[in-house]
């Protein structure tokens, strides 16, 4: 099997010949490569040749394209710091108050620049790989993180708490026409998979009961438009999601890929035979900072609670930190290659 098959028959449930990997390495890629965050984001071409060269050297199965965590969010008028080797970030929203969420005119996130170098560097790649290697075009923000952003944190989590219904609502339902407008435009690039990231959605933010109301429903329109495009679908929500698996199912995502915070025991019994589970070693306390024993210690855990299941896909919890050792990313990978 190639990595294409090894990811493909995870999802479907199917035996593999070897644990697929699909590595959420696109810090230590571009690291590794020589490239600064500025040159990386600014060039479908050389994201194309971070990863030819990540793959060569590593030998993994999956790809998954990333260009940094708040793209979506400048898409729609958020304002955008731009370090030059670091990962892109925001610090306030673009909304000063909830209700000027009616002031928003429609979004247009086929427009923002770094959108189209996004698209275009999936298109690359795939173009290259083929069915050899598999190919997972993020989509950044969903729904509920969007929004964190676009109206800040602190200020979004006390909008739930009293903010007016009715602007929520009116907000959410803006923050979902842009996600699906990526998913839409990532579809189109030939990407074999598209996800998401829902990191505030989690339990270390919101209630259970919130999620319910504030996040899934968003994230299962999501979900159905990657489907009627065709794609099979992945979301990543931060932090330990104990208190919400049964819930993240019913948005009906073909693979969930959830933080080392979250008991994999409770995750085997609520996945192994609904979904395709991607993680879920600690990049941080692992991978970037564990001995190579450790590493193999923790994947060895990971793969043994799994032995039994097909549905699952070895990667970091989150992203890999770019200064992770890159013996410890071969551990982890000459672990899996090698697990019977």
């Amino acid at each position: 099997m190639n990595g294409y098959e090894r990811v493909t028959a995870a999802l479907k449930d199917e035996k593999p010949d070897k644990i697929p990997v699909m590595l959420h390495n696109f810090l230590m890629a571009a690291r590794e490569f020589g490239v600064t965050m500025e040159q990386y984001r600014n060039s479908p071409k050389v994201i194309k040749e971070t990863f030819i060269a990540a793959v060569d050297k590593y030998q993994y199965d999956g790809i998954l394209i990333d260009i940094d965590t708040v793209t979506l969010a400048g898409a729609v008028g958020v304002k955008v710091d731009f370090p030059v080797d670091d990962a892109a970030r925001s610090h306030d929203g673009n909304i000063l108050n909830l209700e000027d969420v009616v002031l928003l005119k429609p979004a247009r996130v086929e427009n923002y620049k770094y959108i189209q170098v996004w698209l275009e560097a999936v298109r690359l790649l795939k173009d290259y790989y083929k069915d050899e290697i598999y190919i997972r075009g993020n989509c950044d923000q969903a729904t509920f993180s969007l929004a964190s952003m676009m109206r800040g944190a602190q200020t979004w989590m006390i909008d739930l708490m009293m903010g007016d219904e009715e602007y929520v609502n009116l907000l959410l339902e803006y923050c979902t026409d842009a996600s699906i407008q990526f998913i839409n435009l990532m579809s189109q690039t030939g990407c074999d998979m598209v996800s998401n990231g829902d990191s505030p959605a989690g339990p270390e933010m919101i209630s259970a009961e919130m999620y319910l109301k504030y996040a899934m429903p968003y994230e299962k329109r999501i979900v159905d438009t990657a489907h009627k495009a065709g794609k099979a679908y992945a979301l990543h929500i931060c932090g330990n999601t104990d208190v919400i698996l049964e819930y993240i199912l019913m948005t009906g995502a073909d693979a969930f890929e959830l933080d080392y915070k979250t008991d994999i025991a409770k995750i085997y019994n609520y996945f192994h035979n609904t979904a395709t589970f991607i993680g879920n070693i600690d990049p941080s306390g692992v991978l970037a900072l564990g001995t190579i024993d450790h590493v193999q210690k923790k994947t060895l855990e990971l793969l043994t609670l799994y032995k039994n299941s097909n549905r699952f896909i070895l990667n970091a919890g989150c992203a890999i930190p770019p200064d992770t050792p890159s013996e410890n990313l071969k551990m982890m990978i000459d672990t899996a290659r090698n697990f019977r």
